[in-house]
């Protein structure tokens, strides 16, 4: 009798302790910060989504300085209180693709959800001038590649304003001309550029052997190369599949990682092609990347490359599929040439609806815009409706892919895109102790892109509060007056 008691005093004892250990293990999980604690804002009551750690729940989140400081199940104190009660509140959306990076752009993007602005694809010619120009100006934060285009553009003279028109476009390079677009591609990585930037389509004289130096230039950065394939459509043999193969070779010879923009308005109809070489090159070790809109129509500037002669079939369409974005008529071969002489930005409705659906559903593809510079009143809508869209349309309406699934494509895949480049954004896309408080809450009831190709310039619905950096920009619903609290996303410079 009395062994079994020492055994029961030993098991009793054994059992307080380790119910002591779980007892703290759950107090120092769920334990609120102190009463007397204030925070410079809080979210409340909000459903917590964060697609990094698959946290889905309702919480408190208290910001300061600028940084999300905590989150918990208890009740926070806070100098501000936004109430999320029946809210996502989400990373902010990162937008690796967008053109118009002007004030007028920033408003319609924070209304879209957008807490970070990309110029990836076209870039600049000088990193230093264009963070400058932005610096303490901006509504969202901002951030660019140094760019293949506009460098070309820079050592050729060419007069296109955006997008190369003359011998940028036309004209193979002189060895003495590559040697110096190498310089300035190595001056704008030393200055913090995010990515190197590429559009093929736009400088078709640009040799295979240029394209590959551009990418030996990137691996060397260990930057991402972002481009707009030389080919698209189905016209064998320039079709987005070969443009797809010349810059996956480019990346397995030198080791650039590879991010293709736009990939439904690249291949079409075969689309899924596309995807599946892009899912077969991170098989087999390759750093590729890809990103889809979620609309059936593309757009650029009717005086570029793309449209020389050819580009009927090359695409699959006719003058009727190409709509004029300034008065949205649809053009014909007399209009065409007007056009095309006076210069501006047309709308091309040549995706299929299945190809863009199957882009946006798939979990390997990003959300990115390629939102275009507003000049006027008339513009593509993506600019301005892009992420509202694929959360009301794809995730609410047709139920092509689920909510969570869609932010981690908006939020913390375009993060880690550029983290290795870029250590910034290690912070962002994210919902976490320590991260940017860049952060977008909306209701999944509701949002919804207003944006139509007839009437562009509509702010989307349902995106009620978005906080740039802990500064709340939209609240309500509305744009918050008088706050530019957008930063510089900028790779390390080197000194």
């Amino acid at each position: 009798m009395s062994i079994w008691r020492a055994e029961r005093k030993e098991i009793l004892v054994l059992g307080a302790a380790l119910a002591l250990i779980l007892c703290i293990g759950t107090a120092a999980k769920k334990v609120p910060p102190p009463s007397d604690e204030s925070f410079d804002l809080v979210i409340a009551n909000g459903r917590v989504m964060d697609p990094e750690s698959g946290l889905d729940a309702v919480r408190n989140v208290g910001i300061s300085g600028g940084k999300i400081r905590v989150i918990s199940e208890g009740t926070l104190n806070g100098k501000t209180i936004l109430d999320a009660k029946g809210l996502v509140v989400a990373p902010g959306f990162i937008d690796l693709h967008e053109h118009g990076q002007e004030a007028r752009n920033y408003q319609f993007q924070a209304h879209d959800g957008v807490t970070t602005s990309l110029e990836l694809e076209a870039g600049t010619d000088d990193v230093d001038k264009w963070y400058a120009a932005r610096e303490g100006k901006a509504l969202i934060n901002f951030g660019v590649s140094i760019g293949h285009i506009p460098v070309r553009m820079h050592l050729m003279h060419d007069p296109g304003p955006f997008l190369a028109t003359g011998d940028a476009a036309r004209r193979a390079a002189t060895a003495e001309e590559l040697a110096s677009m190498s310089e300035l591609m190595e001056k704008g990585f030393q200055r913090g550029a995010l990515a190197e930037g590429m559009g093929v389509n736009y400088t078709p004289a640009a040799s295979h052997a240029e394209i590959v130096e551009m990418f030996r230039i990137a691996a060397k950065y260990g930057a991402s190369v972002h481009v707009h394939l030389r080919y698209a459509g189905m016209k064998e043999p320039m079709t987005g599949l070969t443009g797809l193969e010349e810059v996956i070779a480019a990346a397995a010879a030198t080791g650039a990682p590879l991010h293709v923009v736009h990939i439904t308005s690249m291949g079409l109809k075969d689309t899924p092609q596309l995807i599946d070489m892009v899912a077969g090159a991170g098989k087999r070790g390759l750093d590729v990347t890809t990103e889809c809109y979620p609309y059936t129509a593309g757009s650029t500037a009717l005086q570029s490359a793309i449209f020389d002669p050819g580009w009927q079939e090359n695409m699959g369409i006719t003058f009727k599929d190409v709509q004029w974005a300034e008065t949205g008529e649809r053009l014909t071969a007399e209009t065409f040439e007007k056009y095309r002489k006076q210069g501006g930005i047309v709308v091309i409705h040549s995706i299929p609806e299945e190809a863009a659906r199957t882009a946006v559903a798939n979990p390997m593809i990003m959300i990115a815009s390629d939102g275009m510079p507003i000049t006027g009143a008339k513009v593509h809508p993506r600019g301005q409706g892009t992420f509202s869209r694929v959360l009301g349309h794809y995730v609410r309406e047709e139920k092509a892919l689920d909510l969570m699934t869609a932010l981690r494509k908006m939020t913390l895949m375009p993060a880690q895109r550029l983290e290795k480049r870029a250590p910034v954004f290690r912070d962002k896309g994210r919902i976490r102790v320590g991260a940017d408080a860049d952060i977008t809450v909306f209701d999944a009831n509701r949002v919804i892109d207003k944006a139509t190709y007839e009437e562009p310039l509509q702010y989307s619905e349902g995106i009620q509060f978005v906080l740039v950096n802990g500064v709340p920009v939209v609240k309500d619903g509305q744009l918050v007056e008088g706050v530019l609290p957008g930063r510089a996303a900028r790779a390390p410079v080197n000194q």
